[in-house]
Parts: structure tokens; sequence; C-alpha cells
């Protein structure tokens, strides 16, 4: 349906393809790993029933900024696309969308995420402008650090503290927790990512926590895995979630010890399949905590 709905935009214009990919809308992958923590936050935060306005405003929100961020990443690697076999094709790599267009269409799309935070207070209005932030630098971060991932990590978790104060009014210390897990996270998961075009970046110096860790890749990786566990572990505990989110963590374990013994060969395919995977990862660990209130509302 999604895809059937992608391709009737696409007969609108002879170039609205090339838009939808900019936007990586074809890909929904990204949005996934972007949606899946901020919905935990909401839902804890919410006690198991988030306002109706709040679930519309984070996931349309999410659907926007993460576009936001696929166009100035584009634009910022124009120049490098180019080179790496996985992204030559990409719109702006091949000139098919030009920077000004890029940056038209991230201005328009950072608008309409900005009048969805109007829609809730304004603690979550100012917090949003970190966010913000995070994602208009994160793409040039590899320029000057073999960091970036965690950059990543905290533009794709800021929309946590943000269900909090959006649901709540306030941001509970506990709600750091969970930031600091799908920080975690998000650097493991990237840099599986990473590890797919290294052999690229090297050639072309762009750098990366895959490049950084070296050898010690995968089991850097588990064991970043291994503390975001640890940490929502430590949050489901102040937010007394009980066995059905625990459940949730464990199928999320073995989600983790599977990419691990996949990506033993360190190809690029698999290191890519392993970076895909992790979508499941975040939403067991969803479904876990909305079958926990659930169960315990009725």
């Amino acid at each position: 349906m999604y895809q059937n709905l992608l391709k009737s935009l696409n007969r609108l214009h002879p170039r609205a393809w090339d838009f939808i990919q900019l936007m990586r809308l074809d890909r929904p992958i990204g949005t996934y790993l972007l949606l899946w923590p901020t919905l935990w936050a909401l839902w804890i935060a919410a006690g198991g029933l988030p306002d109706a306005l709040n679930l519309f405003v984070f996931v349309t929100g999410v659907i926007l900024m993460r576009a936001a961020g696929c166009v100035i990443n584009d634009f910022a690697d124009r120049n490098f696309d180019g080179h790496v076999a996985r992204t030559r094709e990409r719109p702006m790599a091949t000139g098919r969308i030009k920077s000004k267009e890029a940056w038209i269409l991230f201005a328009i799309l950072v608008a309409l995420s900005f009048g969805l935070v109007l829609l809730t207070n304004l603690n979550t209005l100012l917090l949003s402008f970190g966010g913000l932030a995070l994602a208009a630098c994160y793409p040039f971060m590899k320029r000057f650090t073999f960091y970036p991932q965690v950059i990543l990590g905290a533009a794709f978790s800021w929309g946590m503290p943000m269900a909090f104060t959006a649901q709540t009014g306030s941001l509970p210390p506990e709600a750091w927790l969970l930031f600091i897990a799908n920080l975690l996270w998000t650097v493991a998961y990237d840099t599986y990512y990473a590890m797919a075009d290294r052999d690229d970046d090297l050639k072309i110096g762009v750098r990366s926590t895959a490049i950084l860790f070296g050898e010690a890749d995968r089991a850097i990786i588990l064991t970043l895995q291994g503390m975001a566990l640890f940490c929502l572990l430590l949050a489901g505990a102040r937010f007394e979630l009980g066995e059905y989110f625990h459940l949730g963590l464990f199928i999320a374990a073995g989600c983790f010890a599977w990419e691990f013994w996949s990506t033993r060969s360190r190809q690029p395919q698999a290191c890519f399949k392993a970076f895909l995977h992790n979508h499941w990862a975040g939403l067991a660990i969803l479904l876990g905590i909305v079958v926990d209130y659930a169960l315990r509302s009725s």
C-alpha cells in the first residue's frame, strides 16, 4: 500500500521520484529507527495512554524530520556520494536535484515540523531547537570527527525528552536513561551502517566509528547494545515496567546476538542487513511497553 502511494505521487510530476528518493520516503527504515524509541518515551510518559494530539504530532514529526535529515545529509555529501558504490545514484550525487532545491525542501520540512511543535507547549518548543541543531550539523561531522554516530545518536534520541515534556509538561531524571539507551543503540547500529561503506570512506577521507573501531568493531557494537539494554532495564525499574517489557528486551537481545553472528565475515552486504535488522529490536521493545501498560490497565 505504501509503495503504491509513492507510485501515485510519482505520476503527479516527472521529477517527483527524485524528491521521494532525496527524502528517503521509499526507504522507511530510518523512520522506524527514529519512531520506535520516540514512542517508547511517549508511551511511558503517558502511562500507556498518550494523548491523540501528541501521538499525531510525534508520528508526523518523526516522518518530517527524518526526511529533512536525509535532505541535509545528501546536500552535505553531494560531492562524496558519487564515489561510494551504495550511494552513487542518489539524486544530488547525479545532479538530478540542485542544491537550491534541496535547501528549499529542507526549509519546508522544518517549517512543517515547527508547526507541529507549536501544538504542544513551551518546554517542548524550546527543546525542539536543540533537535534541529543536531539534525542540521550531523551530516557535516564526518569531516571533522570519528564520532559522527554519537551526534546522530543524540539527534535520534532528542524526541524522547520532547515526548515527556509534551505529555507531562516536565522532564523527570529517569527519562535521560531512555535517552542514553537510545544514543548507545544508535551508535551501535549506525556503526554497522558505516561498516558497509568503510572501504569507500577510507578512500575519500570520510570518518566514522567503523573506521575508528577497526577490528574491534563488532565487539564494541555488541558492548554498546548490551549497555543500551542495561540502561533500559534501569529505566524499566524506575518506571515500574513489567514482564512484557522485559520480554521485549529479551527479544531485542536475541536480535543483537543474530547481528553479531551474521556479520562475522564483515562483508558490506551483511553489515547493511544487520543495520536494517535493528528495526525489529526497537519494535519488540515498543510492543513490550505497549502490552505491559495495556494489560496493567485492563
